[in-house]
């Protein structure tokens, strides 16, 4: 080998020292990242599935011939989501229905507990008005009605507007508060279309007028 081709040799040797290397390394990181992305999409997708799989079996459990669920099988199906998929939607949803069993066995407490959990933190901003919204009615059922109002203050999504300010309202009849129960009941009405704000709630403000008369 003559010197010149030495010289190249040693040349190529000391770039692929200082050259090569990283861009192998660069490659196989890309490479990781790819397929990192692609495994976690797809462990993404996998753990969606088994959350929606519990969350279908705890709503089956009413499936009995009574329509009351098993409450054993409530608690360890809650608990499997919590334990596995906690602060996803689906727990929550879960904890939404849990909450429900409760107050229809009479378990206020234990729905106070439910629904404080995902309101506190919730997966995103629906889940957190929607257990908002209930807590304040088990406070209510529980004589918490000043409590229950805190948790109505300030503004609401558009989509639920409606019924916070009409919970507001019941929440202000129980207080005596019909002046501002009664303005709670307008902007329930206003924030429905002209077929929606027929019903019940029209019905709670013609009787505050009836109480006025």
């Amino acid at each position: 080998m003559s010197s010149t081709e030495d010289e190249q040799l040693a040349d190529l040797k000391d770039w692929w020292t200082r050259n090569g290397k990283p861009l192998v390394t660069g490659g196989l990181l890309a490479l990781v990242i790819v397929f990192g992305w692609q495994a976690f999409q797809k462990y993404q997708g996998n753990q969606s599935q088994g959350a929606s799989m519990l969350y279908q079996q705890l709503l089956e459990t009413t499936l009995t011939p009574d329509g009351k669920p098993d409450m054993a099988r409530v608690a360890d199906l809650s608990n499997k989501l919590n334990s596995e998929f906690g602060g996803t939607a689906y727990a929550q949803y879960g904890s939404l229905f849990v909450a429900k069993v409760a107050v229809d066995s009479g378990k206020l407490d234990d729905a106070a507990r439910e629904l404080k959990a995902v309101a506190d933190k919730p997966a995103n901003a629906a889940l957190g008005e929607v257990a908002r919204q209930r807590l304040a009615q088990v406070l209510a059922g529980q004589n918490k009605v000043d409590e229950a109002l805190k948790l109505l203050e300030g503004d609401a999504d558009k989509a639920f507007l409606a019924t916070r300010e009409e919970l507001k309202g019941d929440l202000l009849v129980q207080l005596g508060r019909t002046d501002e129960a009664h303005a709670a009941y307008q902007k329930a009405k206003a924030a429905l279309s002209d077929e929606a704000a027929v019903g019940g709630l029209q019905i709670k403000l013609d009787d505050l007028a009836k109480g006025d008369a």
